[in-house]
């Protein structure tokens, strides 16, 4: 009998090995990803700091991912955990030091502040504390001093028990300052304006600065300048010509240039060219303009040499250029798989943040004379008992002739001459593309769906970035127009290769993408059976008045102003189709949005809810913003969007689904 049941056990253990192997993801294991989100290396490359976000159980508690310390060591082959506890942010090796510092708040502070712990390990222990939050901190090349940044603090001057909210108006700015932690009290750079960037020259005697006019968000997109300035006078040495958007910068190691990330013109909607600036006069140029692809961060190898990081298409690369835009070198090409950012070593070995369609981010390196990656960090490891579904690059033709591509997840389990329901996710932005990287998160079906015998299809429509600038502006004053036509495109030529069902498609998307949905829904109605809308437009007249960037929207979206023509902002807003909306439309958004006004979703909500008989049903998040931050949240989310697609792509469309929610 012992032998009989010894047997069985064996055969169900054997049994369920087996079927949890080809067991595809679920909302479940899509709300417990982990996954790295920054990598610092040592001067000498054989150490590298990581953080990791780890999600908050979305059934026990309703609270944002933790971040946690890992510690890589090269020579020993292994990563381990150094700090647990609290919100691990901006992690850099102290020059000289033989510590690592970032940011974080614990119990006992009131604001975010400076932290240090050794190499040894150890407690951390907080090393600069201010009174209000620093967000950004930068050491000087021998660690004595640091320079950092973090909002001015603001008293109300009221007697009043109760305190009223002065829009736009009483705003506090963020300064800069600096300190030598061993002796003083911080010093406040006396530059005018918003801080956003502080950066330290190599030899320590100078600060490059980067200002916007005021906090208001449209100011930080549209408005941004860069100075030079004495590190100990503060007095100004150059100001840099540049007009645009504002990326990543950093110094030449001779000092002499700086090199950033910037917007080619103001109409440029991204930050994705690569400038060269004279420090002495401030003269700057765009060092590779005809580059069809964006560039996504900088470091310098040497005095000449600028290493990057950029997208072409769904791919990423590495490469090298020279300060004057000859010698443009890639070094890996082609690879299938997304890179986040690059921290490169005095030693030549750069750590990356890297994901694949068969994983999130994932800490890899770099090392000197190689062209591969290698992966060092497993965050998880449990996704190996998981069946995933074949990920491919699409491309197809617009109606106009112009080439597209995106990215295509096949139903797990495909069978051949089958057609299948099919889920179109659509980026925001639009200043946004999809990388052939790991695409399922909690509001991105991916994996989740095709789990469930979905094909889930990524469009790169035009205006998305990483085919260079024409490509991006080619979107600019046609809102909704041939954008959202290259989207439909995209799913026609699925259908025509025999994987789609053209009568169960459904669209989603948030922001840009819940106005793509949107207009889906509604213009589109025809061809889409369901739509899960998320902090999306619906009122382009009403949109631009309630919205923080009305300025960036003008200046690199519609390119004119509303009240110059409100015909056709109103005949590009999805509510004018409202009536005719035949497609079931599930609405969601954050209450406190302030980039998306909550009320578009509402106007949505109301005029299908007034106009039609579709199902449609609108779904607030309070404490939310836009898209969803805490883990319930985001975990509710995920079961609503499935949920809605199953019962309209797939199962009884005579009913809408029960409000509640329930895990099953």
């Amino acid at each position: 009998m012992k032998r009989i049941i010894l047997s069985i056990t064996l055969i169900l253990s054997v049994f369920l090995v087996k079927a949890q192997e080809y067991q595809g993801l679920s909302p479940v294991d899509i709300a417990r990803l982990q996954m790295v989100t920054s990598a610092s290396i040592s001067e000498d490359g054989q150490k590298i700091a990581y953080s990791v976000s780890v999600p908050a159980d979305p059934t026990v508690e309703n609270k944002s991912a933790s971040y946690e310390l890992y510690l890589y060591d090269l020579a020993k082959g292994t990563g381990v955990p150094f700090v647990t506890q609290g919100y691990i942010r901006q992690i850099e090796f102290r020059p000289g030091s033989g510590s690592i510092t970032f940011l974080s708040k614990r119990d006992e502070d009131k604001a975010v502040s400076l932290y240090e712990i050794s190499l040894a390990g150890g407690e951390a222990r907080r090393i600069l504390g201010f009174g209000t939050s620093i967000s950004k901190y930068a050491w000087s090349p021998d660690g004595q001093k640091v320079a950092f940044i973090a909002r001015e603090s603001k008293s109300s001057g009221s007697f009043l028990p109760y305190q009223p909210e002065i829009y736009e108006e009483n705003l506090a700015f963020s300064r800069a300052y600096v300190v030598a932690l061993d002796s003083g009290s911080p010093e406040m750079i006396p530059a005018e304006g918003n801080f956003h960037t502080v950066e330290w020259s190599p030899d320590g005697s100078k600060l490059a600065i980067a200002t916007a006019p005021s906090p208001l968000v449209d100011d930080a997109y549209t408005s941004q300048k860069i100075e030079v300035i004495d590190a100990g006078s503060f007095n100004t040495i150059s100001t840099i010509d540049h007009e645009g958007k504002l990326g990543d910068i950093a110094w030449s190691t001779d000092g002499k240039k700086l090199g950033f990330i910037g917007g080619a013109d103001k109409h440029d909607p991204i930050d994705g060219r690569l400038f060269v600036a004279q420090v002495k006069s401030g003269e700057s140029s765009n060092i590779y303009p005809d580059f069809e692809g964006k560039f996504e961060g900088l470091a310098w190898n040497d005095d000449n040499t600028i290493v990057f990081t950029a997208s072409e298409g769904v791919l990423s690369t590495i490469g090298s250029i020279d300060a004057n835009g000859k010698n443009f070198k890639r070094r890996i090409n082609s690879a299938p798989y997304a890179i986040r950012s690059m921290d490169p070593s005095e030693a030549g070995h750069i750590a990356l943040v890297i994901s694949k369609a068969q994983h999130p981010y994932e800490l890899y390196i770099l090392k000197k004379g190689e062209d591969t990656p290698e992966r060092l960090s497993v965050t998880n490891g449990w996704l190996e008992n998981r069946s995933l579904a074949k990920q491919e690059v699409v491309k197809w033709q617009a109606r106009d002739g112009m080439g597209l591509e995106g990215i295509l997840i096949r139903p797990l389990n495909e069978e051949s001459g089958v057609r299948y329901p099919l889920i179109t996710v659509v980026h925001g932005g639009p200043e946004s593309h999809y990388d052939n990287g790991w695409l399922s998160y909690y509001s991105t079906p991916g994996q989740m769906a095709a789990a469930n015998g979905y094909a889930v299809f990524y469009p790169n429509y035009r205006g998305s970035t990483g085919r260079g600038e024409e490509f991006a502006k080619s979107s600019q004053g046609d809102p909704a127009g041939k954008e959202f036509d290259d989207v439909v495109d995209g799913v026609d030529y699925l259908i025509e290769q025999g994987l789609v069902d053209k009568d169960k498609v459904g669209v989603t998307g948030g922001s840009y993408g819940g106005y793509a949905t949107a207009w889906m829904s509604t213009y589109y109605t025809e061809r889409f059976a369901a739509g899960v809308m998320s902090v999306g437009i619906s009122d382009n007249i009403s949109k631009w008045g309630t919205s923080d960037i009305p300025e960036e929207m003008f200046l690199v979206h519609s390119r004119k102003r509303i009240w110059d023509d409100y015909q056709f902002f109103l005949e590009r807003s999805p509510i004018y189709y409202a009536g005719q909306a035949k497609t079931p439309l599930l609405i969601m958004h954050g209450k406190e949005d302030t980039r998306v006004n909550p009320g578009q979703s509402y106007e949505m909500y109301r005029h299908i809810k007034t106009r039609t008989e579709t199902p449609v049903r609108l779904v607030l998040y309070p404490g939310e913003g836009h898209g969803n931050r805490k883990s319930t949240a985001r975990f509710d989310y995920s079961l609503r969007l499935m949920r809605w697609f199953d019962t309209y792509l797939k199962g009884d469309e005579s009913t809408m689904p029960e409000t509640t929610i329930e895990l099953k």
